[in-house]
């Protein structure tokens, strides 16, 4: 499989690090959370960019001194006043709630070379939560088709809960994104980070729609957009009927006389959705389940600072 060779800020011989990112070679893991746990180590592994993962140098508060805290963030002057040690906290220090939204909807069981768009979208979500959990985060998901299957709160101690709600995840029902994420929308109340991981399988305008509650409540969304390659190329050359695992329904095609169309119809669906997404100030990405995981983690990590440094 080809892999990225533009990736930026890994540290020198981070190739041997980043093996855990190919989402081929993570199908082989049957452990979700030592999986999740060996693609979040490799990632902070290979970055050298900053040696505060996820910080900001914009002051926060001050916080009593715990056992284990790192001597050198007390605030030495502060102690010379109040004869007390405290530390300092940065703005993306402090923890704050962040809830994946994954979707587990009939189309999300589709993969043309053995990896289904659901299988990535829960090894996303797993690295996702553990390293947001590292960053001492409130972690919690919502998965859904069309309507909520499971709900699990944000919460400091949730990271295992949220690990095996992914795990038994699996694609039965068809989508309904307005339905579940009104609920989300109305359940969440304290603002926070959230992140969607979807193949946006509907027309951009009810997309819109159904994240716009959260977005207008305050909350800080990011968008994973999950796409198979055969949805972005569509490679097929034999005459067959295909079948929407969202209706059911077959339809006749001749790959010929449709791809062309097919692919300038793809290009248009994400090109509305960036722009939608982004007019609305939601950030967007788009994924096919061939990209190693580093991609969408550091994407993240971006939105999360562009985030901080505007909240």
């Amino acid at each position: 499989m080809a892999r990225r060779s533009d990736r930026v800020d890994s540290a020198p011989g981070s190739d041997r690090l980043f093996r855990f990112v190919d989402p081929h070679v993570l199908a082989r893991i049957s452990n979700l959370s030592l999986l999740a746990r060996s693609v979040v180590e490799g990632f902070i592994s290979g970055l050298h960019r900053s040696t505060y993962l996820g910080r900001s140098v914009d002051f926060a508060e001050h916080r009593a001194y715990m056992p284990g805290d790192d001597i050198r963030r007390i605030d030495w002057r502060l102690f010379a006043r109040t004869d007390r040690f405290y530390v300092k906290e940065f703005e993306a220090d402090t923890n704050t709630s962040f809830t994946l939204l994954l979707d587990v909807s009939r189309s999300m069981s589709f993969g043309s070379e053995g990896l289904t768009k659901l299988d990535y979208a829960r090894f996303l979500a797993a690295s996702l939560a553990v390293f947001s959990q590292k960053q001492r985060d409130r972690i919690g998901i919502v998965t859904f088709d069309e309507d909520i299957v499971d709900f699990v709160p944000p919460s400091a101690k949730h990271l295992e809960i949220v690990l095996h709600t992914i795990e038994r995840a699996t694609a039965k029902k068809p989508s309904d994104y307005r339905r579940p994420l009104l609920k989300v929308a109305e359940a969440i109340h304290r603002r926070g980070i959230v992140v969607l991981i979807s193949d946006l399988y509907a027309e951009p305008e009810a997309i819109l729609d159904a994240v716009k509650g959260l977005r207008y409540k305050g909350n800080d969304l990011i968008v994973f957009h999950v796409l198979d390659p055969a949805e972005l190329k569509f490679p097929y050359a034999e005459a067959a009927s295909y079948q929407d695992l969202e209706t059911g329904e077959a339809v006749p095609v001749i790959p010929d006389y449709l791809r062309d169309e097919y692919r300038t119809l793809v290009q248009q669906h994400i090109q509305k959705l960036t722009r939608s997404l982004g007019d609305n100030q939601i950030d967007y990405s788009l994924l096919d389940t061939s990209m190693p995981l580093d991609y969408a983690l550091f994407h993240y990590l971006a939105s999360r600072e562009r985030l901080t440094r505007t909240r």
